[in-house]
């Protein structure tokens, strides 16, 4: 099972996405974590390598099992784990290998193309306390085809 972590960084009611550019969705930037290496230590070094800047107080607030099914058929499955911070330091960059970087308003967030349990995701991560766990499953397409979220 593939381990991926992300952070949602945000700062004075605004947050820093990630646009890929392979189907134009924003993301919370993040990545595979590396053998032997800690979710909060991947966390780190994938958020700096996409986006230039160094998290200084990430704190795990989401923990996710997504699945990907063709019918009954699991395709593959995959855990993230997602970090919540508010203080930073580093450049900012405005593109990376990655894709495009940019703030966007807290307000902005639901109108944004993305992931349908991204946004399931980011909202609980920006109003909701204490750490939530979820399992979203998507078809190969990424239709979302259900979710469960269950609060700590």
């Amino acid at each position: 099972m593939q381990r991926v972590t992300n952070c949602v960084l945000v700062k004075d009611d605004h947050i820093l996405l990630l646009k890929k550019p392979r189907r134009g969705w924003w993301v919370a930037p993040g990545g595979k974590m590396e053998p032997g290496e800690s979710v909060r230590d991947a966390c780190i070094r994938e958020y700096r390598e996409e986006t230039g800047v160094y998290l200084k107080n990430p704190a795990i607030k989401g923990i996710f099992t997504f699945i990907m099914k063709e019918g009954e058929k699991v395709l593959s499955e995959w855990m993230m784990f997602t970090f919540m911070a508010s203080e930073s330091d580093g450049v900012n960059l405005e593109k990376s290998e990655e894709g495009e970087l940019s703030w966007h308003r807290l307000e902005d967030i639901n109108n944004l193309s993305m992931a349908e349990g991204d946004h399931h995701i980011l909202e609980y991560m920006i109003h909701g306390t204490g750490i939530i766990y979820g399992t979203f499953t998507y078809t190969p397409d990424f239709k979302l085809i259900s979710y469960r979220l269950d609060p700590g």
